[in-house]
């Protein structure tokens, strides 16, 4: 598949305010440069629209943007030359396969990300990635929620869950996560192509869903309609400035907030299902 690629020149702050906008659109992956960011959309979606709300942030935000075309076949070295190992803590290191080992984690996950979201490199992954440490995993049913790559749901096996599901709408996010469960020896993560409508009337113990503000407000009431009393609710891809109306409408859907920590401009939130 085709991309076009949206190099936005700003600062820092305002890169961060824009893929919270843009995660609204069709653009399916983001790169932090240290000038900006990039924004690639399949060459298939509406340029006209795209370039539209592009012009309307600007009238309310300071960047400028360039677009250019990326064949299919180019994205491997595109990614290969950019994406850098990660490493959380002593608990996990985030790799490419044709990146040298890494030693002294608990684990190590080799993600190769091509067209999909997730690798650990924005904070938004980076939280959800130590968040995950501290959760009760250990022999549970947990559902990733846009699940991008597959990395939550791989390191949530590996934490100890016994049953995950993983969710997308994106083909590419849906074929990624499937190749990225296999590389890392994970066997019991079933990937499934579509929304909430795929898992509806399963009762999960926990849910992880780093995706962004618009998408978690908007799924608040399913997501609780899927847990059990007392489960888990792990959200991030959402503003520092968001966090009032995320939790206001996350005890409106019958949560609890049981902690937030931010890196960045962007939130990580544990909330859990009441009754």
């Amino acid at each position: 598949m085709n991309y076009h690629k949206y190099e936005l020149k700003t600062d820092p702050e305002t890169a961060d305010i824009l893929v919270a906008f843009l995660s609204n659109s069709p653009f399916d992956t983001f790169e932090e440069m240290h000038d900006g960011l990039n924004a690639y959309a399949p060459a298939t979606a509406s340029e006209a629209a795209i370039e539209a709300q592009l012009l309307d942030l600007q009238s309310q935000f300071d960047f400028t943007w360039h677009k250019e075309l990326v064949l299919g076949q180019n994205w491997n070295e595109l990614w290969e030359s950019n994406f850098q190992p990660v490493v959380v803590g002593d608990f996990c290191a985030v790799r490419a396969d044709f990146h040298d080992p890494i030693k002294d984690v608990k684990w190590e996950l080799v993600i190769n990300p091509k067209m999909a979201f997730g690798t650990g490199h924005h904070e938004t992954t980076w939280q959800c990635i130590a968040a995950i440490e501290n959760l009760p995993l250990a022999g549970t049913k947990v559902l990733d929620y846009g699940c991008g790559t597959g990395i939550l749901a791989i390191l949530a096996s590996k934490q100890g869950a016994l049953e995950i599901e993983a969710v997308d709408i994106e083909g590419e996010s849906y074929r990624n996560t499937v190749e990225n469960c296999a590389a890392n020896g994970v066997n019991n993560v079933t990937a499934r192509l579509g929304t909430l409508s795929a898992v509806q009337g399963r009762a999960f113990d926990g849910i992880l869903a780093n995706i962004n503000r618009h998408v978690i407000l908007e799924s608040l009431p399913a997501l609780s309609n899927l847990l059990k009393p007392k489960g888990w609710l792990l959200i991030s891809g959402i503003l520092l400035t968001d966090e009032a109306i995320v939790t206001e409408a996350a005890e409106a859907a019958g949560f609890l907030k049981k902690d937030m920590k931010s890196r960045g401009n962007w939130l990580c939130g544990v909330f859990e299902k009441l009754g």
